[in-house]
């Protein structure tokens, strides 16, 4: 049985019951049968898948290494991952450079299978870094399932501290931001823009964020937005904003694939869950 989150309500109720208990989850996660045969077959195997062709016609690897870069649904896209990841990035007219979605891009760069000296799966530490890519957003992926919005909230908490770190001027790093779809939708619910936002001149947007930002958040900095406390009354007013707009309470996720898991991380949900 695939993992399924526990949940017990939607909204800021259930955002903090998640954020209290994540630790116990991600470990029930990372522990459950499937994921951990995963992992286990991505660690063993990649130093030896060493084309393009070997990783893609190795499922099991490849579920692993599309999944670290949010790109798990694209797994039978077989002809299309290949182009990706044979053609690399270091040719600046490779099919990863021109395609618009950036991800792909990470995807062909960390795999490095057109780098001169050989590809990155047999550098030291490739498949753990890899692996704990693909817990992270494995686990955003089962909170989905329960709840979108809890898992766009999981996304944001991950990449804006990633996109502030990133050079560029602020401008730049605000147009990274709204041309990543999920990150988007969290700052348009977040801040009750309304969907003529989005047909505005690009410029204007990041202008007009930056503007609502600072009246309502106190900051259109991005490393500032970025640090927990900021992070954090962002995510809030967006759950907020979510409940509010699809008020039925999430039902309470099924919990029989805990009844495997190790006693102390289960003793822990059950407590949680008293206090929610």
């Amino acid at each position: 049985m695939s993992f399924s989150p526990v949940l017990p309500v939607s909204g800021l109720a259930g955002w903090r019951f998640l954020n209290r208990t994540m630790p116990a989850q991600q470990y029930i996660h990372q522990n459950s049968a499937q994921v951990a045969r995963e992992v286990q077959h991505f660690k063993e195997k990649i130093a030896e898948l060493t084309t393009p062709e070997a990783l893609i016609n190795d499922r099991l690897a490849l579920k692993v290494a599309l999944g670290a870069f949010g790109l798990q649904d694209d797994i039978d896209n077989r002809a299309y991952l290949q182009k990706v990841l044979s053609e690399g990035v270091l040719d600046r007219e490779s099919f990863a450079n021109r395609i618009a979605d950036k991800r792909y891009y990470a995807f062909a760069e960390a795999f490095g299978y057109d780098n001169p000296t050989g590809p990155r799966v047999l550098e030291t530490g490739f498949a753990e870094q890899i692996s704990q890519a693909f817990l992270t957003r494995d686990f955003e992926v089962a909170v989905g399932r329960s709840d979108q919005s809890m898992r766009l909230a999981l996304t944001l908490q991950r990449e804006l501290p990633d996109i502030a770190t990133k050079g560029g001027s602020e401008n730049t790093q605000w147009y990274r931001v709204l041309g990543n779809p999920p990150l988007r939708q969290v700052f348009e619910t977040a801040l009750g823009l309304p969907s003529s936002f989005a047909g505005l001149d690009l410029e204007r947007q990041v202008s007009d964020l930056r503007d609502i930002l600072s009246r309502r958040i106190g900051t259109d900095d991005l490393s500032e937005l970025a640090s927990p406390d900021r992070l954090d009354k962002l995510n809030r007013l967006f759950v907020a904003r979510s409940d509010l707009a699809s008020p039925a309470v999430t039902a309470t996720a099924p919990v029989i694939g805990l009844f495997s898991a190790p006693a102390s991380a289960n003793s822990i949900l059950v407590t949680l869950s008293q206090r929610v």
